[in-house]
């Protein structure tokens, strides 16, 4: 059962989130059939998303984070909500490339180093947060890592990793350690002191199997307290409703090409790749919806 944990640190002069989420990752590869190179870079997106995502305050926020490296793997999105559900997608899911030089899978290779990490909240105010800051290497973790303590001002040290055995996910999750203001020196270095275990993500993701254990691996010789547990899971939220929204706002003009030159329309999800059938006949029929709105809204 894959978890995402709040955790107080260090007497409470930091904080962790701590994440195992094998299952997630599976299920996304399962859902967009990814080659392994393609599952790490979008199951390490995933996982952080679905990190951050908890830590919004209201039931109706959402989190995306869209990553555009200039690599062969095109953009990777991801929408996290505070339930802990994530849905995502990368442009090339079957990218695979050869494995790095220490044997890792290529994630920076796959996702470029030349372009933005953006991070959108929607907190449910008229304009959502909107911030961004360029890559630092693509492996995601420091690229993510290095957003926070730039647009957001928290120091964050983040490690993410995804391990791909068999054509599978076998081993998913992430760390994240954040000082509060005003923690003290010989506690930043105890911080400071976990990068190297942390760097090992997956393998002790794999080995410890839920995230309490994970969380036990990865802060051992820390004083901590679990806060709050929250079920991680891959999961999207389009219907047939939003779907006819979305031909909606595409204009009158869009849906005229459609009902004349197809005849219907077949529309896929790119988080689930779920397909929408339309005939013509439930097209027309949207158009005169859109038509009606529109001459409502007139004076």
């Amino acid at each position: 059962m894959d978890q995402i944990l709040h955790i107080s640190l260090l007497g409470g002069t930091a904080r962790a989130l701590v994440a195992c989420t094998t299952d997630m990752v599976e299920a996304a590869r399962r859902t967009h059939d990814l080659a392994p190179t393609a599952c790490a870079a979008l199951g390490r997106t995933l996982t952080a998303s679905a990190m951050l995502g908890s830590m919004l305050k209201g039931a109706d926020n959402s989190l995306t984070v869209t990553i555009r490296g200039g690599g062969p793997i095109g953009a990777l999105v991801c929408v996290a909500r505070p339930d802990g559900t994530v849905k995502g997608y990368c442009d090339e899911p079957r990218l695979d490339l050869p494995p790095r030089a220490d044997g890792k899978l290529d994630v920076g290779g796959a996702v470029g180093r030349e372009g933005r990490v953006t991070v959108v909240k929607d907190l449910g105010l008229r304009d959502p947060y909107v911030g961004q800051t360029r890559l630092v290497s693509g492996e995601i973790a420091e690229d993510l890592a290095f957003y926070l303590t730039v647009s957001e001002q928290t120091p964050s040290l983040l490690s993410l990793g995804v391990m791909v055995e068999g054509g599978r996910a076998v081993g998913a999750g992430g760390v994240l350690v954040q000082p509060f203001p005003g923690c003290p020196e010989e506690d930043l270095k105890k911080l400071e002191a976990l990068a190297p275990r942390l760097s090992r993500v997956s393998g002790l993701a794999r080995a410890a199997g839920d995230a309490e254990s994970l969380a036990a691996a990865a802060l051992s010789g820390l004083p901590y307290e679990v806060l709050e547990a929250r079920l991680a899971r891959f999961a999207c939220d389009c219907s047939r409703e939003r779907i006819e929204r979305a031909l909606l706002s595409m204009g009158e003009k869009e849906l005229l090409s459609m009902i004349e030159e197809q005849h219907g329309a077949q529309v896929s999800c790119h988080f689930c790749n779920r397909v929408y059938d339309f005939t013509e006949g439930e097209l027309r029929a949207l158009l005169a919806e859109g038509r009606a709105g529109k001459e409502a809204q007139e004076p």
